[in-house]
């Protein structure tokens, strides 16, 4: 098991977030959490990722407890996150953005390699290695986000509402990377308003609603219950 996150609960001072959270995600898997608007979804993947420290449960990377450690430290486990709202450099240039990502020690060896393998993976980012982050538009600043995410050769990436605000072109091609990229071996936390796309792009998926885990299971599964999608979904 990659990521086992066993009854998580998460507050802002005294105002409960999430409540009780447990999930899984296996090496080499593409796991989705969708809901609604305020349903903890954010909450929980910043959790995951070492920003937010949690009031109780544990977050286990390969059976190690990170939940009490700072992001670089989680980061150290193999765990890079893609932020909602991207949150690059915007007066540096590309390149720099990207070379920032390979902080994390196991990574700072292979930078260059990496970044040969990101600009394959995402080839804009070569042709405009050289421009100001800030001037691109805000899809291809979303392709610096994840490009500079891999830059850490994470083992898990988490990846917080990548489709947020892009044209559906856009998006469709956000989710045909983030197959390319979890086929590279990279496993996947996808949490999504976009929940078409993301339970057409995971293995499994998990619904959250009002800070709860209410239900989860495959993906196709979900999409066919009536109930479900409009209950908690809103579909």
């Amino acid at each position: 098991m990659l990521l086992d996150v066993r009854h998580l609960n998460i507050a802002y001072g005294d105002a409960p977030a999430v409540w009780d959270a447990s999930l899984e995600i296996d090496a080499g898997r593409i796991v989705a959490v969708v809901g609604p608007n305020g349903a903890g979804k954010s909450t929980l993947i910043n959790a995951i990722a070492g920003v937010l420290r949690p009031r109780s449960g544990q977050i286990m990377i390969d059976g190690v407890d990170v939940g009490a450690l700072p992001g670089h430290r989680v980061c150290e486990h193999g765990v890079a996150i893609v932020p909602e709202g991207r949150r690059l450099f915007t007066h540096m240039s590309v390149q720099d953005n990207l070379e920032l990502g390979a902080y994390r020690r196991a990574a700072r060896s292979a930078t260059q390699q990496t970044m040969a393998e990101v600009f394959s993976l995402l080839p804009v980012l070569e042709e405009r290695r050289t421009q100001i982050a800030g001037t691109m538009s805000g899809g291809q600043q979303q392709m610096v986000a994840i490009g500079r995410a891999l830059m850490a050769r994470p083992r898990l990436l988490l990846m917080d509402e990548p489709s947020l605000g892009l044209s559906p072109l856009i998006v469709a091609d956000m989710f045909r990377i983030i197959r390319r990229i979890n086929e590279r071996g990279v496993a996947v936390m996808l949490v999504e308003q976009n929940i078409h796309q993301a339970l057409e792009v995971a293995h499994h998926a998990y619904v959250i609603e009002h800070g709860r885990i209410i239900t989860s299971g495959k993906p196709q599964t979900l999409l066919n219950d009536p109930q479900i999608m409009e209950a908690y979904l809103g579909v």
